[in-house]
Formats: structure tokens, sequence, C-alpha cells
């Protein structure tokens, strides 16, 4: 089982490219899963209202005019034209609106998967804006190639979407900590001492962290350290750490063969009793009925 976790958190090797911030994404979006659904495109009159379900996240790219995103008691964002929004827990208390002039948005619709790093999800800003001249040089592609399969009856088209969707959603986020964004847990990779500190957690799942051991890591005192994790992350660095192993667990467990015990130990639990307790408390059912789950068949 060692083996496998090592497998499941596998990363470049030093000098394969890409920095601290875009691997440690890398990781954490191989565990969070997402279906997208559809892809449209919809016209609103002068200060019209973007009809958004509740349910469901969203991308919307304005092709056309001016969107405003209100929220109570704070100044309206403009999205101008060529502009992405990414609404990761959906439309919640904003308003999108038409500015003074008709506005043309494509909707691309998805929802994550719940259980896959949920806290991650939920700490995540509620919206997230790319900016026309930051994304010039790969939404406008990607974003005709949507549109192309919206339209297409050829079997394999809901696949298609879906992947085109999850391909945005990722290029959005890293584009978003690239440019140095510094809000939800995505902001602790853009600053560099705790970003060396969750690299540390993701390379080495296993070991006994301990709050120093990690501030030490970061250059900063103790107090200081988990003020600004818990701050940029949303979690407290222990409790990241042990949400960062139950998720690989969690991947561990959907391989066909994986026995509860072992893959309890993989992570640095002394017991399947106690490893049971965490799971059952992070993702509200037991690790042996998730493998059912996966699985479909008895542990």
């Amino acid at each position: 089982m060692t083996e496998l976790l090592e497998n499941l958190t596998n990363r470049p090797a030093p000098g394969e490219g890409g920095d601290t911030s875009t691997d440690l994404l890398s990781h954490v979006l191989s565990q969070i899963q997402l279906t997208g659904d559809r892809v449209y495109s919809t016209a609103l009159k002068k200060k019209g209202r973007l009809g958004l379900q509740s349910d469901a996240a969203y991308v919307c790219v304005v092709t056309k005019g001016v969107l405003r995103l209100e929220q109570d008691g704070r100044t309206p964002v403009v999205i101008d034209t060529g502009d992405l929004v990414l609404l990761p827990r959906g439309a919640g208390g904003l308003r999108l609106t038409a500015s003074d002039t008709s506005t043309t948005v494509i909707l691309c619709r998805f929802r994550f998967d719940p259980d896959s790093l949920r806290g991650m999800i939920f700490a995540m800003p509620q919206y997230i804006q790319i900016r026309k001249n930051e994304s010039a040089n790969w939404l406008e592609g990607i974003v005709h190639f949507m549109m192309v399969e919206a339209v297409d009856v050829q079997p394999g088209a809901a696949l298609m979407i879906s992947r085109l969707i999850d391909l945005v959603v990722i290029r959005a986020l890293r584009t978003w900590v690239h440019h140095g964004n510094r809000s939800g847990w995505l902001g602790g990779l853009s600053d560099p001492r705790i970003a060396t500190t969750l690299k540390a957690i993701h390379e080495r799942p296993m070991q006994r962290w301990s709050i120093e051991a990690l501030a030490g890591i970061a250059g900063m005192s103790r107090s200081s350290f988990c003020e600004r994790f818990t701050a940029l992350v949303g979690r407290s660095p222990l409790r990241y750490h042990n949400e960062w192993r139950l998720a690989l667990a969690r991947g561990l467990l959907a391989r066909h063969g994986a026995r509860v015990g072992e893959v309890g130990l993989s992570i640095g639990y002394e017991s399947e009793a106690a490893f049971s307790r965490a799971y059952k408390s992070l993702f509200g059912h037991s690790p042996r009925d998730e493998f059912k789950l996966r699985n479909g068949t008895a542990v």
C-alpha cells in the first residue's frame, strides 16, 4: 500500500518543470472531481438578470457587453467582454445582471463531487474573475471548441463537454494563482512560506507533522505560522494535513483489492478503528462503505 500511496501522490522530479504553486495545485485538483453537463449561450437585455441554478457551479464567459456582479453591501464588480468568472459554489447571494446594454454570456454548468476535498471547495472564494488580458492566450480557443461540441450530436459529445469544462476550471484556477491572488485555500499557494509547508505536507503525507516542524519549514514563529496558514488556507495546518491524508485514502479505496486496514496504515493511522472514525467524520460514511460504493463488492 505504501507503493500505491507514492503513486497516488506522484509529482515532478526536480528539474522537470513547474513551480511550487503549480505542482501543489496539480496535487489538490487531482483529488477534486467535477462533472460538467452543459454548455450554452444566453442573451440578456439591458439590466436583465442571469438565471443560475442554486445547486450548480458555473463558468461564465462574457462574449458581448458587460455583466455586473453584485453582492449586498459591496461595490459591484464589472465583468467586461472577454472576461471569465468562476462560481465554484454557485451564485449564492450573488446577482449577475447585464449593464446598460444587451449582453451575451456563455455558461458552463458543472458540479463538484461533494466528497472530494469538500472543505477545500467551500473554502474557495465565492467568485474568481479572470480578465481578458490574463486569459487571452487560451480562453477564446477553448470556448470556441466547447460551443462546437455543445451542438454536436455524435456519440461521446457529453463526455467531451465534461472534460472541456474540467479543463477550463483547472486553467482558470491556475491563472488565478499565477497572478498572485490570496483568497481561500488557493491563497496559500501564492504565499511562498505557506506554499513551502503545503508542499511538505503533500510530498510526505505519512509523516507525523507537528506545528513546530511546519513552522520551522516556513521560517516563522509557531503562532504567526498558525494564524497565517489558517487565514489563507481556511483550515488549521494539522486539520489540513489530516484531510489531505484522508483524501488520498479515498483514492486508494477506489482500487480493486484494497483493504481498509492496509489503507489506514498506509496514510499513518495506527488502527483500522481510528482510521474508520476519522474517515466517517470527514466523508459521512465509513471506508468500508466507500469501498463497496466504488467497487460494488464487499470488503
